[in-house]
């Protein structure tokens, strides 16, 4: 079913990346899903880049940067629904697994707003250069858009 809300449909949901690709690069600092739940694929967990101390280390980013908020952060702006309290990714993993709940279009809408960022870096940085804004590739990274591409 085609979700609408102010021309966000989850038709126009495509993500650069999958769930598995963006652990294996490296996102949250290591700490999302560093307790593998089972809900997801075995596989997703056999070459990401995990915490293996509870805690979130930049060098398990693909930048090697910090560039995520506490999730206390996003509960406290509201981001967090209650099906989901891991936020944003749990969400889109569950929806890359085929779930489709009435958050997505909210979610989507999300997702969408992070292009701002790739405007950014396309206006600030030379074609060919990763490394040219690192926080913000990084953040990006945790919304499943590939700057590598850029």
């Amino acid at each position: 079913m085609l979700k609408t809300q102010r021309g966000i449909t989850t038709e126009s949901f495509k993500p650069d990346l999958t769930p598995k690709q963006m652990l294996e690069f490296g996102v949250f600092g290591g700490l999302y899903f560093s307790d593998k739940p089972e809900e997801f694929p075995r596989d997703w967990f056999s070459k990401a880049k995990l915490s293996q101390d509870g805690k979130r280390h930049k060098y398990l980013n693909f930048f090697n940067v910090n560039a995520s908020q506490s999730l206390s952060v996003w509960q406290a702006k509201g981001w967090i629904h209650p099906q989901d309290p891991r936020g944003w990714f749990q969400w889109y993993c569950r929806y890359y697994m085929g779930r489709r709940t009435d958050d997505d279009v909210r979610q989507i809408k999300r997702w969408k707003a992070m292009s701002r960022h790739v405007v950014q870096i396309k206006n600030n940085c030379r074609a060919g250069d990763v490394f040219c804004r690192p926080r913000q590739r990084q953040a990006l990274l945790h919304w499943a858009y590939d700057s590598r591409k850029l």
